[in-house]
């Protein structure tokens, strides 16, 4: 689904991954993570897909909620898992949203 996003400017950040074989955990972590970001203030949307190559992008108000959300314990511990078990290869990037625009219904 696409996400609804306020006017812009805001801030988007990037997490491409390639995953490993290892399964165990790994949806039931994903899916709080969504959840527990989406609690979190500032955070505006996410967005994500995966094929061989796996891509989310959340959608955040400023700079200060990306860098409480990096920080946040939980998320830390499951930054630390999917380095220790479920990717072989990651790249975070920030990005500041200039401009959007659209077609249909998001």
């Amino acid at each position: 689904m696409i996400a609804h996003t306020p006017s812009p400017p805001y801030f988007a950040v990037i997490f491409t991954s390639v995953r490993t074989e290892v399964e165990e955990g790994y949806t039931a972590m994903a899916d709080r993570m969504l959840k527990l970001a989406a609690e979190q203030e500032g955070f505006v949307g996410v967005e994500s897909a995966r094929n061989d190559v796996g891509i989310t992008i959340s959608y955040w108000r400023d700079l200060e909620s990306i860098q409480k959300w990096k920080a946040h314990a939980e998320h830390q511990i499951a930054q630390q898992k999917g380095k220790s078990d479920w990717y072989k290869s990651y790249k975070t990037r920030i990005a500041r949203v200039e401009r959007d625009y659209g077609f249909g219904e998001a």
